[in-house]
């Protein structure tokens, strides 16, 4: 561990995409230098989820995802503030004080350009930087590559409403992926020869727009990773079906039993959207021709 000043990053770090890699690898930087800790200061839930139910976000990652990828991109430890009412009507300078100051004792805050905070947005980067001479901490404010339209998370957001998996992974710098619990279907997929691991899509979790596409399925314990086909969607050839799920099947694999097991489902490009089909024999036909592309998809 380093010292006990450490050097703290804010944010809400939802997907941990570009940007925010961008401000992580200047903290990290600063804080290799004196042997400091780096800390990532997030909320949870978002705030708009308190402050503005009905607008807010369908969230890129989980707060335990979140998290681990935080640590994946150099973060130390991760300060989760339950974000409330209470704390939203928090003055920037009752923020410095409450959080950076007397929580956290910060030697160097991190942030990026567009940053605000504390009570109606009213703190920026210029403020922060102002009290921050005056409680003893340094700020860098960070401009992110490509702007802050381009890497955000309402951007990554944006693609995947589209069903643009791949701009998501440009932004993100890794292809989007959703985690879960596999559970027992229909058992369709497997009738007709394709048997598909099936991953619940829960509301108010972000996941591509309907459709099918070529991915990766991981086991999240042994690691092991398949090609996989993936349908996202709610199956509309097969009337009654009305939960939103991720179907991934592996490809040639007809003998994996993962009932009980956490997955890991990744998305690296559309293949098309989703179709109600006429009969069996046009949907297998379809299928056919999505894992051969699939299988072209992942050889390049």
């Amino acid at each position: 561990m380093g010292l006990g000043t450490p050097v703290v990053t804010i944010g809400n770090f939802d997907g941990v995409h570009r940007g925010h890699r961008a401000v992580l690898w200047r903290a990290r930087e600063i804080a290799d230098r004196g042997a400091h800790d780096v800390v990532a200061v997030t909320f949870d839930p978002h705030p708009m989820a308190v402050l503005r139910p009905d607008h807010a976000p369908a969230m890129l990652t989980s707060l335990p995802v979140r998290a681990e990828l935080l640590g994946e991109a150099g973060v130390d430890d991760v300060l989760a503030l339950p974000f409330s009412r209470e704390i939203a009507a928090w003055s920037p300078v009752e923020f410095v004080d409450r959080v950076l100051v007397g929580a956290l004792r910060a030697s160097v805050v991190v942030v990026g350009g567009n940053f605000r905070f504390g009570s109606r947005a009213a703190g920026d980067v210029a403020l922060l930087r102002e009290v921050g001479q005056q409680r003893g901490f340094a700020v860098e404010g960070i401009a992110l590559d490509g702007g802050p339209q381009v890497w955000s998370s309402t951007y990554v957001r944006t693609c995947l409403g589209e069903g643009d998996v791949a701009g998501a992974a440009e932004a993100l710098g890794r292809p989007f992926s959703v985690r879960g619990v596999v559970v027992e279907g229909d058992r369709r997929g497997r009738q007709l020869g394709y048997p598909t691991a099936n991953v619940p899509l829960a509301a108010g979790t972000a996941a591509p727009a309907d459709g099918v596409y070529a991915g990766w399925l991981r086991h999240r314990g042994s690691g092991e990773r398949w090609p996989a086909a993936i349908s996202v969607g709610t199956n509309p050839t097969f009337a009654g079906e009305r939960d939103r799920r991720a179907e991934a099947y592996a490809l040639d694999r007809d003998d994996l039993e993962l009932y009980g097991v956490e997955v890991e489902v990744a998305f690296v490009e559309r293949l098309r959207g989703m179709t109600a089909f006429d009969d069996a024999e046009a949907l297998l036909e379809t299928m056919a021709d999505d894992v051969r592309r699939t299988r072209a998809v992942l050889a390049t």
